[in-house]
């Protein structure tokens, strides 16, 4: 008897639940902090690696070499003349990019945390060294 009690109690629980309404009351110089920090962020350049900076042939053994230890990061080949340079990741803070930055000096002992500006990145290699040996010729 006792557990039927129990059970039927049990049962008409979700009945006695309440219906509420929730008000929020906020600052109106809420909106103006949120539209100020979307400004900053818009601004904000991202933090990136350099582990290589040199020849195209050692260029793209270096970036083979990092994707097969950490694929978990982006990498790119940027040129800035003369040199070829591999960027890697793509940080938001300076926190995550010093951690990077332990993880990959046990390999790329050269390594750094920078700012980029605004550089050429070279997607398809094969592409870049056709358009070199045109110009060659």
């Amino acid at each position: 008897m006792r557990i039927l009690f129990i059970c039927l109690l049990f049962s008409c629980f979700p009945i006695l639940s309440q219906n509420g309404k929730i008000t929020v009351n906020q600052s109106s110089k809420l909106d103006s902090i949120i539209k100020l920090k979307k400004e900053l962020n818009s601004k904000v350049q991202n933090l990136r690696i350099q582990i290589f900076n040199g020849d195209r042939e050692n260029a793209e053994l270096v970036m083979k070499e990092y994707l097969e230890i950490f694929n978990d990061t982006s990498a790119n080949i940027i040129y800035e003349t003369p040199n070829y340079k591999i960027w890697v990741g793509n940080f938001y803070n300076q926190l995550e990019a010093d951690k990077k930055l332990i993880e990959i000096r046990k390999k790329f002992r050269s390594a750094f945390i920078f700012r980029p500006e605004y550089t050429e990145i070279i997607d398809d290699m094969d592409e870049s060294k056709d358009k070199e040996n045109s110009e060659l010729d």
